[in-house]
C-alpha cells in the first residue's frame, strides 16, 4: 500500500533534486518573505515567475497549508486565471513529502484536479506536459497511461507548430515515448524518441532511451528509474519558463 501510495503521490518529474532556490536561506527567513512574495503573486496571478519562486520558498519555510490557502483564495478571486490553478496544483505536489501516506494520495488527486482546470481554461504546452506526465507515475494497474499519451500528445503537438523549437520541449517527446512505451507500444516510442532527437540534437535522455530501445526490459528499467516515485519531484518552473 505504502509503495502504491509513494507512486502516485509524485505527479510532476522534472528533475529530481530540490532547487537551489528552496535551499537557499533558512526556514524563518523564507517565512519572512512570505507576504512579500503572495503580492507580488496576486497583483499578477499569471505570472510563472513569482508563483514559482513564492512556492520555492513556501517549501523551504513549510508553509504549505498556507500557500494552499494563498493560492484557493487566488482561484477565487481569478477564476480565468490558467497559471495561478497550474501553481495551486503545484502547491499541492509541494505538499505531498510532508503528508502522511494516505493523504499524500488525496493531495495527488487534489493537484490532477487543478491541473485539469488549468488546462479546461487555456491549452497550453506547459499545463499538457505537466498533467500528462503526472499521469505517467502512477502504477499502470490504476490505466493512467492512456491519458497521460493523450495529454502528451497534445503537448507534442504544440510544440511541433511552434516555430522556435524551445530545448524544454524535448521534455514532451521525451515523456510521450514513456507514455507509448507503458501502453506497450514500443514502435511509436521510438519514432517519437527519434523525431525529438532530429529537433534537439544531441538531448542525452532521448539518447538514453534510443539506446536502450532494442532490449524492452532493459529500456523498461532504465524508464521506471527516470520516473522513481521514491525521488524528490522538484517543482519550480522557472527551467521550463526560461528555457530554449
Amino acid at each position: 500500500m505504502k509503495r502504491i501510495a509513494c507512486a502516485v503521490l509524485l505527479t510532476l518529474a522534472v528533475c529530481t533534486v530540490l532547487p537551489a532556490a528552496a535551499r537557499a536561506g533558512t526556514p524563518a527567513e523564507a517565512a519572512a518573505a512570505l507576504p512579500r512574495l503572495e503580492a507580488a503573486v496576486a497583483a499578477d496571478p499569471e505570472n510563472l515567475r513569482a508563483a514559482s519562486a513564492y512556492r520555492m520558498a513556501v517549501i523551504q519555510a513549510g508553509e504549505y497549508d498556507r500557500c494552499i490557502a494563498f493560492f484557493e483564495k487566488l482561484v477565487t478571486d481569478h477564476p480565468q486565471a490558467a497559471n495561478a490553478w497550474l501553481n495551486f496544483g503545484f502547491a499541492y505536489v509541494d505538499k505531498i513529502p510532508a503528508a502522511g501516506s494516505i493523504t499524500q494520495v488525496i493531495l495527488a488527486n487534489d493537484a490532477l484536479t487543478r491541473f485539469s482546470k488549468s488546462i479546461e481554461i487555456r491549452k497550453s504546452w506547459l499545463a499538457l506536459f505537466t498533467r500528462g506526465n503526472s499521469y505517467l507515475y502512477w502504477p499502470v494497474i490504476f490505466g493512467r497511461a492512456p491519458l497521460g499519451v493523450a495529454d502528451l500528445e497534445e503537448a507534442v503537438g504544440i510544440a511541433r507548430r511552434e516555430e522556435k523549437k524551445r530545448r524544454v520541449y524535448a521534455r514532451s517527446f521525451i515523456a510521450l515515448g514513456d507514455g507509448y512505451f507503458k501502453t506497450e507500444q514500443l514502435d511509436k516510442a521510438k519514432a517519437v524518441w527519434q523525431e525529438g532527437l532530429t529537433l534537439f540534437p544531441g538531448e542525452p535522455q532521448l539518447q538514453a532511451r534510443l539506446a536502450r530501445s532494442g532490449n524492452a526490459e532493459e529500456l523498461g528499467t532504465y524508464i521506471n528509474e527516470q520516473l522513481d516515485p521514491n525521488k524528490r519531484v522538484d517543482t519550480d518552473l522557472l527551467p521550463l519558463v526560461e528555457g530554449e
